[in-house]
């Protein structure tokens, strides 16, 4: 099993990018998903999440913000994150569970400029 996640980078606080995360030998239709992210000194936080048939959750600081999709045709998962701010830094990481078996992916880095 392998999540690759990509699309993090370098932004000015109210711009945008889109992350994406690549899945590999599962089926991936089968996992729910999110979306998790840690800042320097801080603990790992779930920031979006959406379900085998399509429901999503979202965090309450990035809740009309952020928007989390899925393509089963092409086993991706992506986050896109809108009105970015200076506390959305963070390394974000994409998580893919089924029943009790989780995998996390290498993450990726998003700096906001503020």
């Amino acid at each position: 099993v392998q999540l690759q996640a990509s699309g993090g980078g370098l932004v000015q606080a109210g711009g945008s990018l889109r992350l994406s995360c690549a899945a590999s030998g599962i089926i991936f239709n089968h996992y729910g998903m999110g979306w998790y992210r840690q800042a320097p000194g801080k603990q790992r936080e779930l920031v979006a999440a959406i379900t085998v048939g399509g429901s999503t959750y979202y965090s309450e600081s990035v809740r009309g913000r952020f928007s989390i999709s899925r393509d089963n045709a092409n086993n991706a998962v992506s986050l896109e994150m809108n009105d970015l701010k200076s506390e959305d830094t963070a390394i974000y990481y994409c998580r893919a569970q089924l029943s009790g078996g989780i995998t996390w992916g290498q993450g990726t880095l998003v700096t906001v400029s503020s």
